[in-house]
């Protein structure tokens, strides 16, 4: 056996024709910028509008903050290999994508379920709700999703660091994702294999039960509702926001909650752009950019950042 440790990976692209390479990274650029762009949107208005002050837009910006981070830990890779046709990456580089790949995508379940539990708070119990989710707590509840989104990931890409890849290094992926990456090592991986599906399983399992038990609860209060109007408009909310968490909750526990690394990879690559690069395009436009307190609050930024340029053209 060969036993020269792999010091560089080769990532495979989404495409493979040289007219692929171009579409698709202009398509792929278009979508990040967008993504970008809108997640700023949101940290700004949520940061200087003082009527966005809830606990609410609080979780929303840093939702925000999270899909930018997110999203950049995979994107900018994956253009500048279709840009150069470079598209090997350290085995450093490789365990550090996957620690913060992996990192941000457990904050992101927490702090959806975080979410989702604070609209059970505000709709289903709306007397208590001030009492509970007051500054401290808010903080408290963001803080441990952060931390423990970091933290629960760390076990996992240390195990992977002690496994040898005597090659080949291909990884059928355009990121260093865990299956394709343990499916090149040339040592025994269970023990991580394990370790990984019960991390996985709890994190992603037990935070999308949270998040749907709190919108079964939501539904059933606004089904209740007597106003048609009411009934209609809270459905409607309810139904985007439901459609975007079961797409990445279903789409991640497809891929990531099985016992080993078998699997499609092809198939797994596609579902892998759901959740990478859809999902943080969509989330601003779906949780905030459609209430009409987020467009006030963005309308009066906007004229106030008017205000300010004509200001300073005049001096």
């Amino acid at each position: 056996m060969n036993n020269t440790q792999v010091t560089v990976f080769v990532l495979l692209q989404l495409w493979v024709s040289p007219i692929g390479h171009v579409v698709f990274g202009m398509f792929f650029t278009v979508i990040y910028i967008l993504a970008l762009a809108g997640n700023l949107i949101i940290i700004i208005i949520c940061r200087f509008e003082r009527t966005l002050y809830t606990p609410m837009y609080f979780f929303l910006g840093h939702l925000a903050a999270l899909e930018m981070c997110y999203i950049s830990v995979t994107v900018p890779k994956m253009l500048h290999s279709s840009v150069t046709g470079n598209t090997t990456i350290s085995y450093v580089a490789c365990l550090t994508q996957l620690y913060f790949f992996g990192s941000l995508g457990s904050t992101e379940c927490f702090l959806l379920a975080v979410m989702a539990y604070d609209r059970f708070l505000a709709i289903c119990k709306p007397l208590y709700y001030h009492s509970v989710m007051n500054a401290r707590v808010c903080n408290v509840l963001v803080s441990c999703c952060w931390s423990s989104g970091f933290m629960s990931t760390m076990s996992s890409v240390l195990f992977i660091s002690t496994l040898q890849f005597c090659g080949p290094n291909h990884i059928q992926h355009f990121f260093c994702d865990i299956t394709p990456l343990l499916k090149l090592s040339c040592t025994n991986v269970h023990q991580t294999e394990t370790l990984i599906f019960l991390l996985a399983s709890v994190i992603l399992v037990g935070s999308c039960v949270i998040t749907l038990l709190s919108y079964f609860r939501i539904l059933t209060t606004v089904l209740s509702i007597s106003a048609v109007n009411g009934r209609r408009k809270a459905s409607s909310t309810f139904a985007s926001h439901l459609t975007v968490v079961s797409l990445y909750y279903s789409t991640m526990i497809f891929v990531y909650v099985r016992p080993t690394t078998s699997g499609a990879s092809s198939f797994n690559k596609i579902l892998s752009v759901l959740y990478t690069i859809l999902t943080p395009l969509l989330n601003p436009f779906i949780y905030t950019l459609r209430n009409n307190e987020a467009q006030l609050a963005l309308k009066k930024t906007k004229e106030i950042t008017i205000l300010h340029i004509q200001r300073c053209l005049s001096l």
